[in-house]
């Protein structure tokens, strides 16, 4: 019986093998799940667990969500994902959604880093001072 350390380890392995050039290859994952899940081994359903946070993840640091209370004009879009690309690389996949709860400024997050302007944190920053 393998222990869950090296559970973990092997998952780290096979997401090692999934990328190419240091970008997740699609086609890799899928075979590599389809090659655990007919092995049927014992352990497998944690494997696949470990792994599918691995690579969840990788999807989240290369995605960027850009919150905003309205509409951001398409030069300052532009201006911000030229941004995003000099800090974080190209291939950066950015969506911009509406949040009217920010009152004001915009909220970036990619991957685990937030960067938040908006009034909102600043009313709460300002807030907990009290």
């Amino acid at each position: 019986m393998r222990s869950p350390k090296q559970l973990r380890r092997e998952a780290k392995q096979l997401f090692r093998l999934c990328l190419v050039k240091g970008w997740l290859d699609e086609a890799r994952v899928r075979q590599a799940v389809q090659t655990v899940v007919e092995a049927n081994r014992r352990g497998c359903l944690t494997l696949l667990s470990h792994f599918q946070r691995l690579v969840r993840l990788e999807l989240a640091r290369h995605a960027a969500q850009v919150e905003s209370a309205m509409p951001l004009p398409t030069a300052l879009q532009a201006a911000i994902l030229s941004n995003l690309d000099r800090r974080y690389g190209s291939g950066l996949r950015a969506s911009f959604v509406l949040n009217p709860a920010l009152i004001g400024g915009i909220r970036i997050q990619v991957g685990s880093d937030v960067y938040d302007g908006s009034v909102r944190s600043g009313l709460a920053s300002l807030q907990k001072r009290f």
